[in-house]
């Protein structure tokens, strides 16, 4: 029995080093392997890390980043962005259950460099965790426990300064967009969806400086990236296509987890991503293969995580909001794109549809006004302009089915350059008998 016993031990100890060199090999992976002597050493196991940090008596390095958990409970401190690097401070497993840390946090504290068998910098004490102290974010709700409502707060895109931008005062018409909006704007190729993209961005920067705005472009080119960062001052993350498709789920789920921290914070966030059906696809070639396949070549499984990346949008009861405006491709002769898109057509509760035949007249902004639209726009508009905006909305239906859909676009932007602002120009349509203006 006493060897019997003895023999337990050995295997839990076994066990042990086991759970060890799965976490150092983590550690190794999550920057690029790791030399011989490193990878020789890998039966420790992470109490020694721990032991390490108590011993070591040198000078500490200040640190700061986002926390990236993985799932065996320990991670990685992002030091430079989204993106996994060489010096990138492990987060061992201890610190995150003591302080109930979650994926997206901002920590402040300081770090050791690594020792000769370790890849990265480790943690010795934590300060802040989102500029705040850490006793007080572990009492903090967890974002699914929020309570989502219909958005009821207007983010106005309208701007005095810019009379004759019509991208945002059609879009505030048409389809308004609301703190805790899940919108989808769904666009042709070449039909000027980036532009949409970027005049919503500064539009939403210039009216609610309260909302934290994070602009994630996925799969997109070099130029274009440079371009968004040039023109938002808000957050942008991206990953180029030239990179592989786990960086770009891997991007984009640190960016929602990010995003859903704030919110836990009442904060009020908006996400613009370009775009859903990019991610989708990068899903469906990096994750795990289910062996059941949709028509187009996507599997099953692959469509889960966008779900819910998109789902995560909500107007939340307790405080602050979590606005998701997703970019969708159709019309590209993809049978992939087609099948995503319909899977997320009925998910979003906001609708901005690009016309291609408009966009071929050039006639910008090219918005299809009938296919646009927002549920339950009674919440964003105040009961006279709502009438207004059905009048507005009836005339130009009729328009359309005389003259084809670009008539009633072309009509409506000519008419809405005479007026300075929106509620002139529907102050205006409340007294014409039937046509605006």
């Amino acid at each position: 029995e006493g060897n019997k016993g003895g023999s337990e031990g050995n295997k839990g100890g076994s066990e042990g080093n086991k759970g060890g060199s799965e976490g150092n090999k983590g550690g190794n992976d999550d920057v690029e392997p790791g030399n011989r002597r490193g990878r020789r050493r890998r039966g420790r196991n992470r109490n020694q890390r721990d032991d390490a940090d108590q011993q070591w008596d040198g000078e500490p390095v200040p640190v700061t980043g986002m926390l990236d958990l993985r799932d065996d409970g320990y991670g990685f401190l992002r030091v430079k962005g989204y993106l996994p690097s060489k010096s990138d401070v492990y987060v061992s497993v201890k610190q995150v259950r003591q302080l109930g840390l979650r994926k997206g946090d901002i920590l402040e504290g300081a770090s050791r460099p690594a020792n000769r068998q370790e890849k990265n910098p480790a943690m010795l004490r934590i300060d802040k965790v989102n500029g705040r102290d850490p006793e007080s974010q572990r009492e903090r709700p967890h974002f699914e426990d929020l309570t989502p409502l219909f958005p009821d707060q207007k983010l106005r895109l309208e701007r005095a300064d810019q009379p004759l931008d019509m991208t945002s005062r059609i879009i505030d018409l048409i389809a308004p967009i609301g703190k805790g909006q899940r919108g989808l704007i769904v666009s042709p190729p070449k039909a000027g969806k980036t532009t949409v993209m970027k005049t919503i961005a500064k539009s939403i920067e210039a009216n609610n400086p309260e909302v934290h705005l994070m602009v994630l472009l996925v799969d997109e080119r070099p130029e274009e990236v440079t371009d968004m960062r040039r023109s938002v001052d808000g957050e942008v993350i991206a990953s180029t296509f030239d990179r592989p498709s786990d960086e770009h789920t891997q991007v984009a789920e640190l960016a929602i987890e990010r995003a859903k921290r704030l919110v836990e914070m009442g904060e009020d966030v908006v996400v613009i991503l370009d775009g859903i059906t990019r991610l989708s696809r990068a899903y469906n070639l990096a994750a795990p293969a289910t062996g059941r396949i949709m028509s187009g070549g996507i599997d099953t499984g692959a469509l889960y995580p966008p779900k819910r990346f998109f789902g995560a949008a909500r107007n939340v009861e307790e405080g602050g909001s979590l606005t998701i405006l997703a970019t969708a491709l159709v019309e590209t002769g993809s049978k992939m794109d087609e099948v995503i898109f319909e899977e997320f057509k009925g998910t979003g509760n906001m609708e901005l549809r690009l016309d291609r035949k408009a966009a071929e007249k050039r006639i910008y902004p090219a918005i299809d006004v009938d296919a646009s639209s927002t549920r339950h726009e009674e919440l964003l508009f105040e009961r006279t302009q709502l009438q207004q905006v059905w009048k507005l909305r009836r005339v130009l239906s009729g328009l359309a089915a005389e003259s084809g859909s670009g008539a009633g676009l072309d009509l409506l932007i000519d008419r809405m350059k005479t007026f300075p602002d929106n509620a002139q120009f529907l102050a205006e349509i409340a007294k014409a008998p039937g046509v605006p203006g």
